[in-house]
């Protein structure tokens, strides 16, 4: 018999699961914490805690991430150099500030327009080596010709030794600088998918385990983890992607809305018939429009672990994670002897960082490239949690709260709080960790807002069940206004929102929130069974899609019925005839769809396949199609290797 092995990485926890063959039943799952900065670590972990027999068995390995998604959000990916060749506006920005722009590229019909400025690029390269991890190359009407990005990434390999990608290779829509922008936050997560998939691998193969490896795309797809490598900003949303996919298999239904309440985060989304939604104009990550396709879905910064804190009496969560105290006190044995001997700050003082249930923590990163006061301050903060106070009494001085922040996005340390998961501790609906702490952070912090410490947890509860239940509707009424949203949501009206949908929760402690929201929408809240391992059971129920666009259009116009080009990922052929052109545009489609099922396990036979044509033409035009787009959509299902 032979299993499938699902695994997700997201910024809390590491999940496993082991789905049987035969049935697609959930026969063993496991959660670990995710480790920073080897994520071997954590992913051994949970490895370790599944039935090594039935572990034994995998034949299919998927896997999913927030980690890629997180870096874009946080900018914590690694420096990029980038080369624009042609002519590309001076005026728009890009993520990066090592860029050059050397002369070159192709017209519409992909024929050389200027010759290459070789020797600029290699000086670039020369210039930029010792600062960058990574470089990103975007030529004009690079889709049309790569001849100008293939040379220039030849060139800087050669020159640099460090990884290249160009923008051809990652989509084939016309728009020179979302394509520029999209080889670039690419080239940034190069390394940060490196050490993901590595450690993956890695486990996997030391514990002599001969499977399938794919990972989750962020439209619900999968490709080989050696694909993942050259292209990891297909992984962006990947952990959304994995929960839709998860919720829809779990629940057992094809049309659902789905709640995702993870540490950091909760995302929302919703499927129809099996078909998620699709953004058809590219996703837009930290701000940037890009050329990938993902899923349509939207993420608030509200989870589990996001930082419960007051200032002027107002309770606020988030947006930033924390470790819960329930957590840490297991962790750090002394930190419920601090919580329960802290000094009172004065109120007229609180903020984020000033707070009597904060403390901070050194991570194992790697401290470079640090100010002054920022050295100053790490010197003070260790192994064992402190709080603000105690850094106070050791520098002597108040530390800086931007300094404290740009410790932690540069993940040197990290921040201990009170969480919605200890709120839930309190009220006694989730128990997994150290209530003792969770009670003396909110006992508290409750002084602060002048109620007791349950109704202090209460408060908190229902203001996250509120934040799911707005970003679902803000969600599934795109049209309609967020204050709109909010008056329907207040509890004000005798009326609330009627779905015909179900509404699928998944995340650890969800259940404690099912009544709160059946409370706030009228549908069917569903929590099914592993809700806290949704997203690995996802990764292992995404689909191989592949969808291939070759162009045919006449090398001149002067000259319509002979002579045509054909273009497609990576090329561009020159025929005679027209009709030897269909096929030979139909034919590249089909083996470029078929050789990528096969790379994700899926054989020429058991791949669905799908040809479309699209002509574009004058009224009454004598010759061939000005324009001809030849679509090949191929749809296999990895899940049947498990099968056997």
């Amino acid at each position: 018999m032979h299993y499938g092995l699902g695994i997700d990485t997201g910024g809390t926890y590491t999940d496993a699961v082991l789905l049987r063959g035969t049935d697609g039943v959930v026969v063993d799952s496991e959660k670990a914490f995710t480790t920073y900065p080897d994520l071997q670590i954590g992913i051994s972990a949970v490895l370790d805690a599944l039935d090594q027999e039935l572990l034994s068995q995998v034949n299919l390995v998927s896997v999913s991430t927030t980690l890629s998604t997180n870096s874009l959000l946080e900018g914590t990916g690694t420096p990029v150099g980038l080369v624009l060749i042609g002519q590309h506006p001076a005026e728009q920005e890009f993520p990066t500030q090592d860029l050059i722009v050397v002369p070159g590229g192709h017209g519409p019909s992909g024929e050389e327009e200027m010759s290459l400025d070789t020797e600029a690029i290699r000086e670039f390269g020369d210039r930029t080596k010792d600062k960058v991890s990574a470089y990103a190359i975007s030529a004009f009407f690079g889709t049309r010709n790569p001849e100008h990005e293939l040379r220039a990434k030849s060139l800087i390999q050669k020159v640099t030794g460090k990884p290249v990608v160009c923008g051809h290779e990652l989509s084939q829509e016309l728009g020179a600088y979302e394509r520029a922008v999209t080889a670039v936050l690419n080239a940034q997560l190069i390394p940060i998918t490196h050490r993901f998939v590595s450690a993956v691998m890695a486990d996997i193969r030391k514990r002599g385990i001969n499977a399938r490896m794919l990972m989750l795309k962020c439209d619900g797809s999968v490709y080989n983890l050696e694909d993942a490598l050259e292209k990891p900003i297909e992984t962006i949303f990947s952990g959304p992607a994995a929960s839709l996919l998860g919720a829809s298999y779990l629940a057992k239904l094809d049309t659902c809305a789905a709640i995702d309440v993870g540490g950091t985060s909760t995302d929302v989304s919703a499927i129809y018939q099996g078909v998620p939604e699709i953004s058809d104009s590219g996703s837009i990550v930290g701000g940037w429009k890009t050329r990938v396709r993902a899923m349509k879905m939207e993420t608030s910064a509200t989870g589990g672990d996001s930082h419960v804190w007051i200032t002027d009496g107002e309770v606020k969560i988030g947006p930033r994670r924390v470790i819960p105290l329930c957590v840490a006190a297991i962790k750090y044995p002394g930190l419920l002897q601090k919580l329960n001997h802290i000094r009172p700050l004065p109120r007229k003082s609180l903020d984020e960082n000033y707070q009597p249930t904060k403390f901070f923590v050194r991570t194992d990163y790697a401290s470079n490239g640090l100010n002054n006061e920022e050295a100053k301050l790490l010197q003070h903060i260790g192994s064992d949690p402190i709080s603000i106070h105690e850094l106070y009494t050791a520098m002597r001085t108040m530390p800086s709260g931007k300094v404290i922040d740009a410790l932690i996005k540069k993940r040197l340390v990290q921040a201990i709080g009170f969480t919605p998961t200890d709120a839930l501790h309190v009220r006694g609906e989730y128990t997994a960790w150290n209530p003792d702490a969770s009670h003396a952070g909110a006992e508290l912090l409750s002084r602060y807002n002048g109620s007791k410490k349950y109704e202090f947890c209460t408060h908190v509860k229902e203001h996250v069940a509120r934040n799911m239940a707005h970003s679902q509707m803000a969600f599934l009424l795109p049209e309609r206004s967020r204050p709109l949203v909010d008056e329907l949501l207040s509890g004000l009206y005798p009326a609330k929102f009627s779905l015909k949908l179900p509404v699928v929760l998944l995340g650890g402690p969800v259940k404690a929130y099912s009544e709160e929201m059946s409370a706030l929408l009228d549908a069917d809240i569903i929590v099914p069974e592993h809700a806290d391992v949704g997203n690995a059971v996802g990764a292992l129920a995404g689909k191989g899609v592949k969808k291939i666009e070759v162009l045919i259009i006449p090398e001149s116009i002067e000259k319509p019925s002979e002579d045509f080009l054909i273009f497609y990922p990576g090329g561009r052929e020159h025929v005679v005839d027209y009709r030897e052109a269909f096929e030979r545009a139909r034919q590249i489609g089909l083996d470029m769809v078929l050789e990528y099922e096969n790379r994700c396990g899926v054989s020429k036979e058991e791949t669905e396949t799908n040809i479309s044509v699209k002509s574009i033409s004058p009224e009454n035009w004598p010759h061939p199609p000005l324009e001809t787009r030849i679509t090949v959509v191929g749809i296999g299902n990895p899940m049947m290797i498990i099968k056997g």
